[in-house]
């Protein structure tokens, strides 16, 4: 893969109409666009739909859990969609669901294992007795037996996962955050050099694009650090 296949811009804007004109002034910068809610309750999912039919790829962010059949349902909807990836909490009853809804679609599913804005004391909060990396190891291993395509993680775990995971799966990570960037609500954070170097397949970076003053030249200096990095596949 390129260095723009593994480069996933979060469109975390409020309106379809800005989403446009953010892939538009992108071009060939991007390539692969992750889709959450905040754009999806905004008529997002059709416009999705048209990115894929357009030829970008779309990481469609929508973590579900819920019962058996309505995870499957779920895929079973979302895969006829052309999207790329979809997300789902890494439970193992609702991940060995989705995997069978989906096979033979092509879609790649991500289990994510714990979120990146949460730390050992949000856990703590939450009711887990585990910290952030073993309980994210914990979910990896759960995620690699129920056959999905990949794995959402802090890149601070990236290499620990890759070792569980082995080569083939993905291993996307957000809070991706280029040298001297503001962390925002991210409490684990990597930059793209050393997300790559750890084992990570895709980054997603968000607001250091589209907060960005010149959201294409951003891009461009992330893609360049990408580069730079010695991913597995290169190695």
């Amino acid at each position: 893969m390129q260095a723009r296949d593994r480069l996933i811009v979060s469109l975390d804007v409020p309106t379809v109409q800005e989403a446009e004109k953010l892939v538009k002034l992108l071009g060939d910068e991007a390539s692969f666009y992750k889709i959450g809610y905040q754009l999806v309750f905004a008529g997002g999912l059709e416009f999705a739909r048209d990115l894929a039919k357009s030829g970008k790829r779309v990481f469609l962010d929508m973590k579900l859990l819920d019962i058996d059949n309505t995870v499957a349902s779920g895929v079973e909807n979302i895969a006829k969609m052309g999207m790329s990836m979809l997300t789902l909490h890494a439970y193992p009853k609702a991940m060995r669901a989705a995997v069978e809804a989906a096979k033979g679609s092509g879609l790649c599913l991500l289990g994510v294992t714990v979120l990146t804005s949460m730390d050992e004391a949000d856990l703590r909060d939450a009711g887990y007795a585990d910290d952030p990396r073993t309980l994210v190891l914990r979910r990896a291993d759960q995620a690699r037996d129920a056959g999905m395509g990949g794995i959402v993680c802090s890149a601070e775990e990236a290499e620990a996962v890759r070792a569980v995971i082995g080569p083939d799966m993905a291993l996307v990570t957000p809070g991706i955050r280029p040298a001297g960037a503001d962390k925002g609500d991210q409490k684990r954070v990597m930059t793209p050099y050393d997300a790559l170097s750890a084992g990570a397949s895709h980054l997603v970076v968000g607001r250091p694009i589209v907060k960005a003053p010149d959201p294409k030249a951003a891009a461009h200096a992330i893609l360049a650090e990408m580069l730079a990095a010695s991913w597995p596949a290169n190695r």
